[in-house]
């Protein structure tokens, strides 16, 4: 009995899986036996370095996003446009209300919380959920993706431990996060969700607790090597007078008697430290931190292993401290300069999408449209199964339970486990069926390019539906207005819908009127442009056929199996490559 080409398709890719997800995330290079590639080139793609920057900073591309950028007068220009906030930023304001923790106040969140309303538990996956929906949505891409960025690097676990405080927290890092350094970590570190976690909530100075002080130096600024036991003291003494209600009152304030009063030395840092309310001491200590070269390095190199690759060069993290320390710990011309080095531009294809940012992607990619918040608590909603299927592929978005924060290397996102899931994932969304909650996806049909596409005067024509008939038409059409007056033009297609610009309560956009027929190979390139924003490779191409059982010149219509029911099995392919675990 012969395998269904699908099923032979999806077992050759799940035997790479089985061999390790490195080789599989390898590019493809071009198989001799795979078949010669027709493309669609009417569909527009993005540059090189727009579409590198686009992968690096931003949750995914889109078509919309293309065009954006090129309003903008390319990535650069589009780039300082993010930088200076010049995007609105009505997604995050919108979308904030969707869930009622995300900007209740403190004592709100307690209440609800002891009236069995809602647990400090889920209105930690509220936060989280949201911070995927912001991703997802956002026009201040970078904003998003700078916010995150710093949540992993002063992390604090969304897991309802700490208070509720969470949300709050969230929001002060991204309101820092292309500000300073030196205003972002004061701001976290005298926050009570780090005091909570880390145990510096009511620390006294008859005994002054030193997880917060050592986890300061060794994870938040100077690192491991840059002092020895009596600096760990010293900071935490530096940290003792906050205090707060824990699993009561969570009401926070600062007690002057609580305060370790004294001299200080910490790693070059002296204070006299002899006022009750420490908190000047505590903000000097902590400004000074922020400026040591040893932090400097750190900031660099956090920032190169996101944006550059795992292991980036010790001369790109020399140069970016530098810069750092010259503009007084501000973010934004560390980036420039990040994104004129050499080994940036030279650094595509290295980076291993996490699985929050898998999935934030694949809601892009698909042009699923959020329709609708929850309408309560745990209920199915779109924006609350994005958490969920995140922890379905391996890690929900901090939630990440040690305080060093998420990894974000290749290896730690590799394993074949996560790969598995993330197939599983993409072919669920690639048919429409979970979720369906407040979720609207695109129709098969509207997939197909527009119908009588203007193909760029440097390239090919292409064949679509029946040139010879078209022409008839047009003939007559002409002889028509020769007897009777110019009639009024017809409207313009509107383009399909896109997460870049969503409008929860409006229906969706109607699709353009598609091509009546076209041939596979043509369709698979046109898909591949849309949704990862390249052309199809020739391995790519040979795949697709496989999956779904189509040579390429087999011209496809309306009534064709593939877009009449097995559309999920040809767009998976292309969720399932490289091009799109990958960023």
């Amino acid at each position: 009995m012969g395998t269904h080409p699908a099923r032979a398709a999806r077992r050759a890719i799940l035997s790479g899986a089985a061999a390790g997800l490195g080789a599989v995330l390898a590019r493809p290079a071009a198989a001799s036996a795979a078949p010669d590639v027709r493309g669609y080139p009417a569909t527009a793609v993005p540059d090189a370095e727009t579409w590198h920057g686009i992968r690096r900073f931003t949750a995914g591309y889109t078509p919309a996003l293309r065009d954006q950028i090129a309003d903008a007068g390319g990535f650069d220009a589009w780039f300082e446009r993010q930088l200076d906030g010049t995007y609105d930023d009505a997604w995050y304001h919108d979308t904030s209300r969707w869930w009622l923790s995300i900007n209740a106040d403190d004592a709100t969140v307690w209440q609800r919380d002891r009236s069995e309303v809602e647990s400090l538990w889920w209105a930690d996956a509220n936060y989280q959920s949201w911070a995927m929906v912001r991703r997802f949505g956002s026009q201040r891409q970078v904003l998003e993706t700078m916010a995150e960025l710093w949540e992993h690097h002063l992390h604090v676990p969304a897991q309802g431990a700490v208070g509720p405080f969470r949300t709050a927290y969230g929001k002060v890092i991204r309101a820092h996060a292309l500000g300073t350094f030196s205003d972002l970590l004061e701001a976290a570190i005298t926050h009570p969700a780090m005091s909570v976690y880390l145990g510096n909530a009511n620390s006294h100075k008859s005994a002054p607790n030193e997880n917060l002080g050592r986890e300061l130096l060794e994870l938040h600024t100077v690192g491991v090597g840059q002092y020895d036991e009596d600096d760990v003291k010293a900071s935490a003494r530096l940290l003792t007078g906050f205090k707060v209600g824990i699993w009561t009152t969570w009401a926070t304030s600062y007690d002057p008697a609580a305060h370790w009063t004294g001299p200080v030395e910490v790693i070059g840092f002296s204070h006299p430290n002899s006022a009750p309310d420490g908190r000047p001491a505590l903000s000097a200590y902590l400004r000074y931190l922020a400026r040591h070269p040893a932090t400097a390095r750190r900031i660099a190199r956090r920032l190169a292993v996101r944006f550059v690759s795992d292991a980036p060069s010790a001369a790109l993290v020399d140069d970016l401290a530098a810069v750092y320390l010259a503009e007084d710990t501000a973010i934004v011309p560390v980036l420039r300069a990040l994104i004129r080095s050499a080994e940036y531009r030279a650094a595509t294809d290295t980076k291993v999408r996490t699985p929050s940012e898998d999935v934030v992607a694949t809601y892009r990619a698909l042009g699923v449209r959020l329709t609708a918040g929850p309408s309560a608590v745990a209920d199915e909603s779109a924006a609350n199964t994005m958490l969920w299927q995140a922890q379905r592929i391996g890690a929900k978005p901090f939630n990440w339970p040690r305080p060093d924060g998420r990894p974000d290397s290749a290896q730690a996102w590799s394993s074949t486990s996560r790969f598995l899931a993330s197939l599983d994932i993409h072919y669920t969304m690639s048919g429409g069926w979970w979720p369906v909650q407040g979720a609207q996806y695109r129709d098969p049909l509207s997939w197909l390019p527009p119908a009588a596409p203007a193909a760029p005067a440097d390239e090919d024509p292409l064949v679509v539906g029946r040139p010879k008939k078209g022409k008839k038409k047009k003939k007559k059409k002409k002889k028509k207005k020769k007897r009777t007056p110019p009639a009024a033009p017809p409207p313009t297609p509107t383009p399909p819908p896109d997460p870049v610009v969503p409008d929860p309560p409006d229906p969706a956009d109607p699709p353009a009127t598609p091509v009546s027929s076209i041939r596979f190979d043509e369709l698979v390139d046109h898909l591949c442009r849309t949704l990862l924003g390249l052309p199809v490779e020739a391995t790519m191409l040979q795949a697709a056929c496989e999956a779904a059982g189509c040579a390429p010149a087999d011209v496809l219509t309306a009534r064709h199996r593939i877009l009449a029911w097995e559309f999920p099995r040809l767009i998976t392919v292309l969720l399932d490559s490289p091009l799109h675990l990958t960023r």
